[in-house]
Formats: C-alpha cells, sequence, structure tokens
C-alpha cells in the first residue's frame, strides 16, 4: 500500500444535524454538519409530510378544463375556407 496517501482517519468524529441531534462516528473529517439524520428523517420516524396536493389536483383539473374550452373554442371559430373558384385573368 503506498504511503501517505490516504486521509487521516478520526474514530470519534462528531455528526451535528440540523435538528440539534449530535453523535459519534468514525469519519475522514473531525465533525460533519448534516441536514438530516435518522433522529428525524420521516421515513425513520415514522412521521409523513404531506404536501398540498389537494391544491394541486385542484389547479391542474381547472387547467385541464381551461384547455378543453379553449380548443372547443377554436373549433367553434374556425377560419373561412378560401373559395374554390379561379380567378379568371385576361
Amino acid at each position: 500500500m503506498k504511503k501517505d496517501i490516504h486521509p487521516k482517519y478520526y474514530p470519534q468524529a462528531t455528526i451535528r444535524c440540523a435538528c440539534g441531534q449530535t453523535f459519534t462516528i468514525g469519519a475522514t473529517a473531525a465533525e460533519l454538519r448534516v441536514e438530516v439524520c435518522s433522529h428525524c428523517h420521516p421515513f425513520y420516524t415514522n412521521k409523513e409530510k404531506f404536501m398540498d396536493t389537494a391544491g394541486r389536483i385542484e389547479k391542474f383539473k381547472t387547467r385541464r378544463v381551461k384547455a378543453e374550452s379553449a380548443k372547443a373554442s377554436r373549433k367553434v371559430s374556425s377560419r373561412p375556407k378560401a373559395s374554390s373558384a379561379k380567378k379568371e385573368t385576361k
């Protein structure tokens, strides 16, 4: 194994989460800061965070109705067809 190519290993590295939880683990940095840990992640805590899905669905439905009405109005007010009679030139 080559010498001096591996980073220094810290067996008692401190991990600090945004939720305030701290714990120690072996790492290549003395201190790590993370945004989510097993104490605050919804998968581990079994506390789901629901988004405003009802609002999203309602927005989608209104856009769909608006698009369908615009499509129907385009069919009703179609351009007049060009006359099939050719102009005669003398």
